[in-house]
């Protein structure tokens, strides 16, 4: 179980960065960072770019399920002490 928490926050990072990339790639409305590429960002997704949404998808995917495992694996760990950490005053 400790060993699972960093593994997730790894990866929950990971994910992160990797969604921020692949989303700025992505060809919009107004184009976006595909365009600043050129014909580089056009031929690694390809022309309709049909890949990359799905990729996007599995790495959204991926990035909430790691946030819902850090978030269970923290809310287990802090239900030991009642989710408390006020210590009561001594009445000496």
């Amino acid at each position: 179980m400790t060993l699972l928490t960093p593994l997730l926050y790894i990866l929950f990072v990971l994910s992160a960065i990797i969604l921020v990339v692949v989303i700025l790639l992505q060809e919009g409305k107004g184009g976006g960072f595909s365009d600043a590429l050129g014909a580089a960002g056009q031929q690694t997704f390809g022309v309709k770019a049909a890949g990359i949404h799905k990729f996007t998808m599995a790495v959204a995917i991926l990035f909430f399920a790691s946030a819902l495992g850090i978030h269970i694996l923290n809310k287990g760990a802090s239900q030991g002490d009642g989710g408390l950490s006020i210590n009561a005053p001594d009445d000496e």
